[in-house]
């Protein structure tokens, strides 16, 4: 199987996994790039989605009117005006030779779910690379709750997350945690990355959980800049992460 990501807009990624003639592809939110894959005879197999931003989800139409009988695998969420199988936490279902989990991930959105397909970790706006989605309608307990569900996956699995966000993230975490050699180790692998024009993603998860400030929280790193900006220690890795996130909102570089 292949695993590539299809640009889109300014930083988004389609996920594509590959398989022969056939492909999972995850949160089109233009049609445009999986029609082109199309026509060199990759056909979808199945869609995926993540949560119901225009972004993730725009290509739909375009994708169901060219293949009425495309299934569509999303979160339950009435503002998902398309048709679709409506899933959440603890489903399983297969597609081809595609075994696939759904992990409920509230936080980003209320009900913004991620995939999980063998050893690939599709997280929409949940986790990104060094960094985390913002709480547009979830709270941060509910936001800490889904990284720590995506923490306990198995450290070799690889996060693709939806944005090419590493670099600008990787500025707060620099911040946040400036003594951390492996997220110092991280940001020059993704650079190189860029200047080459490769996407620096996907990122195993051992990689994020030794870099990303926000799965660290119970780190005394992390703890001690959290303590500098609330003027006393933070009573647990929750209100850490929350007064992070706050942190993260308002930097500017």
């Amino acid at each position: 199987m292949r695993l590539i990501p299809l640009p889109a807009f300014e930083d988004n990624y389609i996920w594509t996994l590959q398989d022969g003639d056939r492909m999972l592809v995850v949160d089109p939110g233009d049609a445009v790039p999986v029609l082109a894959v199309a026509e060199r005879g990759i056909r979808p197999a199945a869609v995926l989605i993540t949560h119901h931003h225009a972004d993730h989800c725009g290509g739909i139409a375009r994708l169901q009117e060219q293949w009425p009988a495309l299934p569509v695998f999303a979160p339950e969420d009435p503002r998902l005006n398309f048709r679709h199988d409506a899933i959440g936490e603890g489903a399983r279902f297969t597609i081809g030779r595609w075994e696939l989990s759904v992990i409920a991930v509230p936080g980003h959105t209320s009900s913004h779910i991620a995939f999980v397909t063998g050893q690939y970790l599709f997280c929409g706006d949940t986790l990104f690379s060094l960094g985390c989605g913002r709480l547009f309608e979830g709270t941060p307990a509910q936001m800490f709750d889904s990284l720590q569900k995506l923490s306990r996956l198995p450290d070799r699995t690889l996060v693709c997350c939806a944005h090419e966000y590493t670099l600008s993230n990787a500025t707060f975490a620099a911040a946040v945690d400036p003594d951390n050699v492996f997220l110092h180790q991280r940001i020059l692998e993704a650079g190189d990355q860029r200047r080459a024009g490769q996407a620096t993603l996907p990122v195993t998860l051992s990689s994020e959980l030794a870099s990303n400030p926000f799965l660290r929280c119970d780190s005394q790193a992390i703890r001690a800049s959290v303590a500098s900006r609330l003027g006393r220690d933070p009573a647990d890795p929750l209100e850490t992460f929350a007064e992070l996130r706050r942190w993260k909102d308002g930097f500017r570089a």
